[in-house]
């Protein structure tokens, strides 16, 4: 699902394409009126200022930009009988800053440096707003990336640690059944280790929610499993029993979660002093 930023009461897609991040004018320009949303675009597309900015953009960004072309365009911009539409002006220029997606669902493009640019010609105020919830977005992305690599390191170290239970837990006299419920047992030894309850008993606290408890971890939590993980595999390794392992393992995960929680505190209140 593409994101979505909430601008003054308007919806605005955005798309990304190769490594670019772009915005949708088509919907920038429903701020100002949303029946004629292209001759609001096009007239903005005739605009020789807009022309030069464009030209700009994309030498600096675009190393196939069709200069010659642009440079026919510019000498045209501003006269009136001078018009463009999106389509032409990346057929003839070979453009990359703009993009025209037909269908129900398409409309007009823009990198978000021109999108900017756009919303400011449309509204300054607009424009101030759509910065501030662009930002707002990428950081919301930024710390659900951080959250994905978190739960990633994780899975990573799982399968550390199950491989650690299969060669040493497991007798090969198991049958499949049993063996899956040691693999369980020894995940509940983590569970209990750092969450205080066991997969079962969250389902059963939690009726309401999707996934299991590890999906609905916080970043600190995450990142304290991926250590107890490889700790659990090198304890089972060395042969200590599974009632052991469990106090040293909440042992360590009070004090890393400490350790964790600790630091944020610290970083929350040198935020405030600036």
């Amino acid at each position: 699902m593409k994101p979505k930023l909430q601008v003054l009461e308007q919806n605005i897609r955005t798309m990304a394409k190769e490594s670019m991040e772009y915005i949708c004018i088509t919907d920038i320009a429903r701020f100002k009126n949303a029946d004629r949303t292209g001759t609001i675009i096009g007239n903005w597309l005739r605009n020789r200022n807009t022309i030069e900015f464009l030209g700009i953009w994309e030498k600096l960004n675009n190393e196939n930009f069709n200069v010659i072309e642009f440079d026919d365009i510019r000498k045209e911009a501003g006269l009136n009988s001078f018009t463009l539409t999106v389509k032409e002006w990346v057929n003839k220029t070979s453009a990359i800053g703009l993009i025209a997606k037909a269908g129900r669902y398409g409309g007009t493009y823009a990198q978000k440096d021109i999108a900017f640019e756009f919303a400011s010609w449309i509204s300054v105020e607009f424009k101030l707003y759509l910065i501030k919830e662009f930002q707002r977005l990428k950081e919301q992305e930024f710390q659900h990336i951080g959250w994905d690599i978190r739960r990633n390191l994780a899975k990573v170290n799982y399968l550390i640690h199950t491989d650690a239970i299969k060669e040493n837990l497991i007798p090969d006299t198991l049958t499949p059944q049993q063996i899956k419920f040691v693999y369980a047992s020894e995940a509940d030894v983590l569970n209990v280790a750092l969450f205080g309850v066991t997969a079962k008993q969250w389902r059963e606290i939690n009726p309401s929610l999707n996934g299991n408890l590890r999906d609905h971890a916080n970043v600190h939590q995450l990142v304290c499993l991926a250590n107890l993980e490889s700790l659990n595999a090198h304890f089972i390794e060395q042969g200590v029993h599974q009632s052991e392992r469990v106090v040293k393992l909440n042992e360590l995960a009070i004090r890393q979660m400490g350790i964790l929680t600790k630091n944020e505190l610290s970083m929350l209140l040198r935020q405030e002093e600036k």
